[in-house]
């Protein structure tokens, strides 16, 4: 079965557009056209519905393009394990991260990794953690910094640290006069939250139910800064980590960050990869490397 075949089947059950998938593929229409055929000639199944302006995969296809995603992946891992055996150090790494991590941890960890891997070339993605697993099940990612629990097979996790929570709150708010904060002191707060898809807004709805507190219905953010503005608008109150609320972070004007007595809510961050991934001595030097964050960026 022609390799290239198959490239091109699962870049049209993921563009479903004959024309853009050809460019991505960079060959042109009838390349793409024929070679898509030619697979359903030689499966004996039809694959695509050709509709005017439109692609839509037959139920075989949807199912023959999902399957052909973990083929491309596995001929990638033959490839890559053959480029790591000579030196697992070098080439491209992959790497996803959720948006409540990213921007806060990475200025802190890439100077380190770049000295420490001087020819490791990073690949960056910044997205919720559905789409990252589903990219490290396809093969589209080597790796991914992650909140546990995560509920998946077949990967493997190293822990690397743990990030406590602090209270972000407008400064006339009650609670800005108060040096440490106590999970009691949350009951029956409102809490300003993400939107559904975060994992960060899923840690806050336990630490709410720990308090008894709850969150606020009529209003859900996009991002972390959008939470920032809002508390800096009197609107409300919520959860930050530490990490988000540390230099290189500006401080913002009307809110006060305030720590939670010992223990504090917190979140563990691990780095998840492919049990069956060829890279697995580089995942573990690369977690050595991240544990090595100064002390204080994480302490509230």
């Amino acid at each position: 079965m022609n390799l290239r075949a198959l490239q091109y089947l699962v870049k049209l059950a993921e563009l479903r557009h004959f024309s853009k998938a050809a460019d991505a593929c960079f060959v042109s229409q009838p390349t793409l056209s024929t070679q898509i055929m030619k697979l359903e000639e030689e499966l004996g199944v039809a694959l695509v519905e050709r509709i005017p302006r439109k692609v839509q995969l037959t139920p075989v296809g949807e199912e023959i393009a999902q399957r052909a995603r973990h083929v491309l992946r596995d001929i990638e891992q033959i490839k890559m394990t053959a480029r790591r055996s000579r030196d697992p150090e070098t080439g491209l790494l992959r790497l996803g991260l959720f948006p409540t991590l990213a921007p806060y941890l990475l200025p802190h960890i890439v100077p380190a990794l770049r000295k420490r891997f001087p020819e490791l070339k990073l690949q960056l993605a910044e997205e919720k953690t559905e789409h990252l697993l589903e990219q490290l099940d396809n093969g589209g990612l080597d790796a991914a910094m992650l909140a546990l629990p995560i509920h998946a097979d077949g990967l493997e996790v190293e822990v690397l640290f743990e990030e406590p929570f602090m209270l972000a709150v407008p400064a006339t708010h009650p609670l800005a006069d108060q040096r440490d904060i106590r999970l009691a002191d949350l009951e029956g707060e409102e809490l300003l939250l993400l939107e559904d898809g975060h994992c960060l807004r899923d840690q806050a709805l336990e630490v709410c139910a720990l308090a008894g507190a709850r969150e606020r219905v009529d209003f859900h953010a996009t991002s972390m800064e959008t939470l920032r503005q809002m508390v800096a608008a009197d609107v409300g109150i919520t959860l930050m980590p530490v990490l988000a609320v540390k230099p290189p972070i500006p401080a913002t004007a009307n809110l006060l960050i305030r720590p939670f007595a010992s223990p504090p809510p917190s979140r563990t961050i691990a780095l998840i990869w492919r049990r069956s991934s060829p890279l697995g001595s580089l995942m573990h030097s690369l977690a050595d490397s991240v544990r090595q964050l100064p002390a204080e960026l994480l302490l509230t």
